[in-house]
């Protein structure tokens, strides 16, 4: 006969303290799954600790795996076998980030024409980024850096040409 059923015709195997703890564990494990209700786990709990013989502890967990379940090759090959973290998908990059960092860069190139937007979307993209939790953070600050030293710098360069045509007046 099979674990717990009278060995040659013997008296049932008596169930040790280790018996009912794996008992236990299956059926804990078993409500983890979404297999049992927490009214039928507290029931069954409760008869695993009353039990007496390996017998009775087989006939709680009979309806239950007893270790993991076995996965098909299809669902084995679309879900390699890798770590959560490697698998998890990277936040997505703020568009206004990517645009205030193309603003900022282009900044040399048109003159300063691109410096106040590259701050405006700065700006707009880093409260974003802090309320979703969306990526690009550094190329929002890229183009606010780049996009503030453009305006300061024509901001500096327009009132020297105004004070030097002052002073020839």
């Amino acid at each position: 006969m099979g674990p717990g059923g009278p060995p040659q015709g013997g008296p049932p195997m008596l169930a040790s303290h280790a018996d009912r703890e794996r008992t236990v564990d299956v059926l804990r494990a078993g409500y983890a799954e979404g297999r049992l209700d927490q009214q039928e786990l507290e029931r069954r709990v409760a008869r695993a600790y009353q039990a007496r013989t390996v017998a009775d502890l087989t006939l709680l967990v009979a309806d239950l795996p007893q270790g993991p379940v076995p996965q098909t090759a299809a669902v084995q090959h679309l879900a390699p076998m890798a770590p959560p973290t490697f698998l998890a998908r990277p936040p997505k990059t703020n568009e206004k980030a990517v645009g205030a960092l193309v603003c900022g860069v282009l900044c040399l190139a048109t003159g300063g024409l691109t410096g106040i937007p590259a701050v405006i979307l700065g700006h707009t993209a880093r409260a974003e980024i802090r309320r979703t939790g969306d990526g690009g953070d550094a190329y929002a600050m890229t183009g606010l850096v780049l996009g503030w030293l453009s305006t300061v710098g024509w901001a500096l360069l327009i009132m020297l040409m105004v004070l030097a045509g002052s002073s020839y007046s």
